[in-house]
């Protein structure tokens, strides 16, 4: 977030600085440097400003996703403040940028399907993803195959409501063909690191096609995917 981007949303709210910085809990003065670009925001404050102005949780600051793996409670958790129906039930304060949960949920070596099945729906309802930072990342800890097979799912679910001229489509097919230049060799599997070697090959057989163009054992397909409308 830069200065500018904090002074528009809190002309969009209609607040004074007076107001806003009562609400974010610096002095005017210093909300007045930081539109200014005189000072820089802190990570810390522009997370509060994310909440005090209600801007989209993709304004939240993005950091590197690090070695320590979540819990699939905290996985769940996250999809949850992101809006997934399907974990509405979950009251939680956790709140972080949709691209660092994704890529969080794809570390994971053994996922649940059902949180595995939110990840497209992420892709499709949160379409103005920092895209540069996600595939970098997705590079830098070889998830692009995973990655890659979540955005086609999510692609193949927009052609099939005929959106084939909405932006969020353009957005998916950008990233697809950026990941395909990046498509590894070694087969993979999307959150089900613990099969056995009947099951490994029972999938490489019957799995989607989708699942084969990405080297991944896996046969979830867009049909399998209860609210990636």
């Amino acid at each position: 977030m830069t200065g500018m981007q904090l002074r528009k949303a809190r002309k969009e709210k209609g607040w004074s600085q007076q107001q806003a910085s009562a609400r974010l809990g610096v002095s005017q003065p210093y909300l007045s440097l930081l539109e200014r670009r005189h000072r820089r925001l802190t990570p810390r404050l522009v997370a509060r400003a994310t909440h005090v102005f209600d801007l989209p949780l993709t304004s939240l600051p993005l950091k590197p996703v690090g070695s320590q793996t979540q819990t699939l409670q905290q996985v769940a958790e996250e999809l949850s403040t992101l809006g997934y129906p399907g974990f509405a039930y979950m009251r939680t304060r956790r709140r972080r940028n949709p691209a660092e949960v994704l890529v969080a949920a794809l570390k994971q070596e053994n996922l649940e399907a059902r949180l595995t099945e939110a990840l497209p729906w992420v892709l499709l309802n949160y379409p103005n993803l920092a895209w540069k930072w996600l595939l970098d990342q997705a590079r830098l800890h070889n998830l692009q195959n995973r990655l890659g097979f979540l955005v086609s799912m999510a692609r193949t679910k927009l052609e099939e409501k005929g959106e084939l001229q909405s932006r969020r489509y353009r957005t998916l097919c950008y990233a697809e063909e950026q990941l395909e230049s990046s498509r590894l060799a070694h087969e993979d599997a999307l959150g089900e690191a613990a099969l056995t070697a009947q099951e490994r090959e029972w999938l490489r057989k019957h799995r989607p096609a989708l699942a084969a163009r990405w080297n991944l054992l896996s046969n979830l397909s867009p049909e399998n995917l209860p609210y990636a409308a």
